[in-house]
């Protein structure tokens, strides 16, 4: 596989970082589009985790020892953004996390194959046989997963137990489920009809053994899981959550400071959601929400229903996106269901990006598991956040930025997830000034979905910094508006996955910040709609970066 390098060294340097990144992480590589690895699995044992030192360290020192003096503005961007990925990659490493994060109820090892079968394209013999080929090395993947689950075990740093439970029954379903009606055999469609066979052997040849493989040592190592949830609890544990809050928010932010910060937003969201309910004669929003939750026109009665009404606000907000934005992603957003196997342990929604020959639309994923607790009124908000004018505008926009390296399209997001996800929970606020919440019901779901996020900020440090209980969390959550379900799904993610849901609201928080500025810099001459281009027209952003470069890249109007 190559990229076409560019003639300025910077974007060589960082092309050819991010085509390393894609050697070693061959799945990432499938995702985007890249066929060049997709007969591989990545190695997440001593040997591959060597590679990844070897090459942030090279990185490291090659952007350190880049002479500056004449990069323009976007080529120091590159730069910086080359050296805050290395330098967390490093310190992550340093700090352990990969042997909690190979446990994993979300995107998991237990969960790759399913993925691939959804994403990779077998449309010819030849696209099949890799594929097929990948399966059969998805044995040797898993053990490299167990090799990593004793080392964590010997070191005394295991992950949580609710965690190793769901991850246990997803197992479990897998393995039940016989190899001809699997998930991957029932997304795959095989280039000519004797490969079905070929496909259904290669699962229960390799696949299946594989699955039950994970499944003992997931059983073994279920006694040494962590009780307390927080990763106080293990060794090292209180640096690590520092490491994990960079790593995702590419900033130095205390615990402390952020719990803080959430609940100041929780209390001015709630000021807002009483001023709702008062509105339509209510005593107070938590009634508002209870009568909401209980009317059963409020939820869908069918699977699809959910499915329908999100892709028709997608539709809505195609329609309205030309008065806020100057460039639209040529990329579909399309909108599936999550899939029966993992349902049960996935949040409400999540979005896939395009491949980046537009082959593949971007997609929508809503879970339609329990609909009496999926209500109609947390829809819209959850649309526009994760399709338009949300991560599809931001994520599918980067990719189509052909002035740009192939690593300012596709690799920056390795900076932290602050800037994508802060853009999504801006974007469900820039749907409300749009106008494209139906009523006050949608209005309220979309303050709901914000307390949420500020509420993420409290749980994720109050469990991993302030030693917070489970318990405490889903009582919390609940409190703020989440329904039991999705209180008790999301407490579990916050756990497996330390600090992410720290980048939801700090990345809105700067983005607002900035807006905010640029208002008061410019008046009347604010120009919107270049601040929205300008903000997700230069790929994924530190919010360093964005911090520093966003006020020169914004111009008044007339300018």
């Amino acid at each position: 596989m190559t990229v076409t390098a560019t003639a300025r060294p910077i974007d060589e340097l960082a092309d050819r970082y991010w085509l390393d990144y894609l050697e070693r992480e061959p799945v990432s590589a499938t995702v985007l589009g890249y066929e060049g690895h997709d007969d591989r699995l990545p190695d997440p044992g001593p040997e591959g985790r060597a590679r990844e030192r070897a090459a942030n360290v090279a990185a490291l020192a090659q952007v350190r020892s880049m002479d500056r003096s004449n990069a323009s503005a976007d080529e120091l961007v590159t730069l910086d953004l080359v050296e805050v990925i290395a330098q967390t990659a490093i310190e992550i490493q340093d700090a352990k996390l990969y042997q909690l994060g190979v446990i994993d109820q979300l995107f998991g090892p237990q969960q790759i194959i399913s993925d691939l079968a959804r994403l990779q394209k077998v449309d010819t013999s030849e696209r099949f046989d890799r594929f097929l080929e990948r399966l059969g090395r998805y044995p040797a993947y898993i053990d490299a997963v167990v090799g990593v689950l004793d080392e964590g075990e010997a070191a005394g740093r295991t992950a949580a137990r609710v965690v190793v439970e769901r991850v246990i029954g997803q197992v479990e379903r897998l393995a039940d489920t016989p190899p001809e009606a699997s998930p991957v055999a029932e997304m795959v469609q095989p280039p000519a009809p004797e490969d079905r066979d070929r496909l259904v052997d290669v699962l229960r040849r390799d696949v299946y053994p594989a699955y039950h493989h994970l499944l003992d040592a997931m059983r073994a190592y279920a006694p040494a899981a962590r009780d307390e949830v927080g990763l106080w609890a293990t060794p090292g544990g209180d640096a690590a959550y520092r490491v994990a809050i960079k790593a995702s928010t590419s900033l130095a932010e205390e615990p402390e400071d952020l719990h803080a910060y959430g609940l100041a937003q929780i209390e001015a969201i709630n000021e807002e959601r009483a001023a709702i309910a008062a509105r339509h004669g209510r005593t107070s929003w938590h009634a508002f929400l209870a009568e909401l939750d209980a009317d059963p026109a409020n939820h869908a009665t069918e699977p699809d229903g959910l499915v329908v009404r999100a892709a028709a606000q997608i539709e809505l907000a195609m329609a309205e996106a030309p008065r806020y934005f100057t460039r639209l992603p040529r990329a579909a957003c399309i909108v599936q269901a999550v899939e029966a196997y993992r349902e049960k342990d996935a949040p409400f929604a999540f979005y896939y990006p395009p491949t980046k020959d537009l082959s593949r639309p971007g997609i929508y994923f809503v879970n339609t598991y329990d609909l009496p607790q999926r209500p109609f009124h947390m829809l819209a908000t959850t649309t526009y956040h994760e399709a338009v004018p949300g991560h599809h505008f931001q994520i599918a926009l980067e990719q189509e930025l052909e002035e740009l390296s192939e690593f300012r399209r596709f690799g920056s997001r390795l900076a932290g997830t602050a800037f994508v996800e802060g853009w999504g929970l801006y974007a469900e606020r820039l749907a409300d000034e749009i106008g494209l919440y139906e009523d006050d019901i949608e209005r309220l779901g979309m303050l709901g979905a914000q307390a949420w996020r500020a509420a993420r900020l409290v749980v994720d440090t109050g469990i991993h910094a302030l030693r917070w209980t489970r318990e405490r969390s889903v009582d919390f959550l609940i409190d703020c508006g989440l329904t039991p379900i999705n209180a008790t799904i999301e407490t579990d993610r916050y756990i497996a996955w330390p600090g992410q849901a720290l980048a939801y609201m700090v990345g809105q928080r700067e983005i607002l910040r900035l807006r905010e500025e640029l208002e008061r810099r410019d008046g009347a001459r604010f120009d919107l709609r270049d601040f929205h281009d300008q903000t997700i027209g230069h790929g994924s952003l530190s919010l360093d970066a964005l911090r520093r470069e966003l006020p020169r890249w914004v111009r008044p109007q007339g300018a």
